[in-house]
């Protein structure tokens, strides 16, 4: 598996990703072309291609904050799902990043969110907000009531939070 950073909206993997991010979440969990393509000018967020058998099968964008890794949005193409390859990933990043935050939308929202949930807590992850309100995306987006997922005992929430509200939706 291979992960490499997309490091501009001209590149050719850019079309795939945003067009599988524009189907997959919903209007409210995404930015626009227009401020997706302002992610790649942001010094603190990244863009990653997923690679395996040298097809793109996914990708994650992450943000590096103070002390601790934003996973915004992570996502395996569908055509590459129940592979085991969300895993091999997610493991990949554990092991370069030791601090990561997620959100995720609440179990109660359904089942996909259930198995999403049941997937996070596998790799060692906790809710450490289940108040968290992601802020909006936007114009005609609305703020939505997501959980807040750590691999780690978090210190100082709020301050954790005000980072994300600042840096990434911003």
């Amino acid at each position: 598996m291979e992960f490499l950073q997309v490091a501009s909206p001209d590149d050719y993997r850019v079309r795939e990703i945003f067009d599988s991010y524009n189907s997959t979440f919903l209007e409210d969990e995404r930015r626009d072309w227009n401020k997706f393509s302002l992610l790649f000018t942001h010094p603190n967020a990244k863009i990653i291609s997923v690679l395996h058998n040298a097809k793109n099968i996914g990708y994650l964008i992450i943000w590096e904050l103070s002390n601790f890794v934003f996973v915004e949005h992570f996502e395996v193409f569908e055509a590459f799902r129940n592979q085991k390859l969300g895993s091999d990933i997610l493991k990949y990043l554990l092991e370069k990043q030791p601090r990561i935050i997620l959100e995720i939308e609440p179990q109660h929202w359904g089942d996909d969110a259930k198995k999403r949930y049941s997937f996070y807590q596998k790799s060692g992850f906790d809710i450490i907000d289940e108040m968290y309100v992601q802020p909006s995306y936007g114009q005609g987006k609305k703020p939505l009531d997501l959980w807040l997922l750590a691999n780690y005992s978090p210190e100082n929430l709020k301050e954790i939070k005000d980072e994300i509200y600042d840096v990434v939706y911003h």
